[in-house]
């Protein structure tokens, strides 16, 4: 069962462009992963062509020794695409080890240590109250989700007064919690817009009377110490971790105190392999682990068996987008993504006549501009 080919494909999920990678034995199994676009995304099947050089012929089972291999082949730390296509790879050879036992990849991670995987579902946006209650009254009547993650801000952040971006947001949430039942959960995605660490603590604030199931990346990951403080000065659970790549960075965030919940990504850290070690940190400091996930049907599938086979895991995001290519995914029944038992490998099936169709979209980030025409974080 060695290595024989890395196949990419350029396809999207909803509005965002996405490649996927087939990992191929020379005894014909599949293994399938999706790659985090982090962009500039078409660099994407160019590496995967390099790695594949690395890893041919190698024991397609091996997926630790492969994973440690590519970390160490390159002379300095991996950055975002390199860690990124790493995940892909790690994450296709788990596929195809379970598949090749015929088993469930979380059965390889020890068994299962829940029954279903809880998600909140990621809306991204800041509507009206009632546009909102449509949106997660609807979702809720269909898949039982009773979590949601909104942004934060109504205005426009780098154009206002931020005592008016706060309040703003102090009413908004007691408008969302009158308008919902007590027991719902919701959370808050600042995306790492705040360069202060004061605005952070300002935005807890406002959002701490009505009890926010977390703050997420108030402000930018870079300094971790900036971390330790504004935790100690917020009354409300504070999360982050999509913006940290390694097991030492985690280390270094948790041992600074600096959050209550992480979420690193497991497409973006170098796949399930490097996810399990972060989240042994993260439980020997008492934290639990809420994986980033605004990703497609692989990614979902990936974080399904990790959670699964994870006791510190609490919550999954979860987008509801659907895709050309996977008619099967894992969808929430009450609020939960149910495992899969009877079904090898991630479970889910790949539709490859979908994949002779190049379904990409173009995608990129716009910077935002101050009015004395400065540039800000997005």
């Amino acid at each position: 069962m060695k290595i024989d080919r890395l196949t990419t494909y350029r396809q999207r999920v909803g509005d965002r462009p996405r490649v996927l990678l087939r990992v191929t034995t020379d005894d014909g199994i599949d293994g399938w992963a999706e790659i985090y676009n982090h962009g500039p995304d078409l660099a994407y099947p160019a590496i995967i062509e390099y790695i594949a050089g690395q890893i041919a012929g190698i024991d397609a089972s091996r997926v630790t020794f492969v994973n440690q291999l590519l970390h160490q082949s390159a002379r300095f730390p991996q950055g975002a695409l390199g860690l990124a296509a790493i995940a892909a790879v790690d994450h296709a050879l788990w596929d195809i080890a379970a598949k090749a036992a015929g088993v469930p990849v979380y059965q390889l991670l020890g068994g299962r240590v829940r029954d279903r995987v809880r998600v909140y579902a990621g809306l991204y946006s800041a509507p009206d109250v009632s546009e909102l209650r449509d949106r997660t009254g609807g979702l809720h009547a269909t898949l039982g989700v009773d979590a949601f993650k909104l942004s934060p801000y109504r205005r426009d952040l780098h154009r206002s007064r931020f005592g008016l971006v706060a309040r703003e947001l102090g009413n908004w949430f007691a408008d969302i919690r009158e308008a919902h039942p007590d027991e719902w959960e919701f959370a808050f995605d600042a995306h790492g817009c705040l360069w202060e660490p004061r605005q952070a603590v300002d935005l807890a604030a406002a959002l701490a009377p009505n009890e926010p199931m977390f703050l997420e990346e108030p402000i930018r990951p870079e300094y971790l110490p900036a971390w330790g403080r504004i935790r100690a000065e917020m009354a409300v659970p504070l999360a982050t971790g999509e913006s940290l790549y390694s097991p030492n960075e985690f280390l270094a965030l948790l041992t600074a105190q600096g959050a209550d919940i992480i979420q690193p990504d497991i497409a973006v850290v170098g796949g399930l392999t490097q996810m399990r070690k972060i989240a042994t940190l993260a439980e020997a400091h008492d934290v639990p682990v809420a994986p980033h996930n605004p990703l497609g049907p692989l990614a979902t599938a990936a974080n399904v068996h990790f959670a699964a086979a994870t006791w510190n895991f609490s919550i999954l995001e979860y987008k509801p987008d659907e895709v050309s290519w996977c008619h099967d995914p894992y969808v929430p029944v009450d609020g939960h993504l149910e495992l899969r038992p009877d079904r090898p490998g991630w479970g889910i099936e790949i539709d490859e006549a979908a994949l002779a169709h190049d379904d990409w979209v173009h995608w990129e980030r716009r910077v935002p501009v101050r009015t004395d025409g400065s540039t800000a974080w997005m």
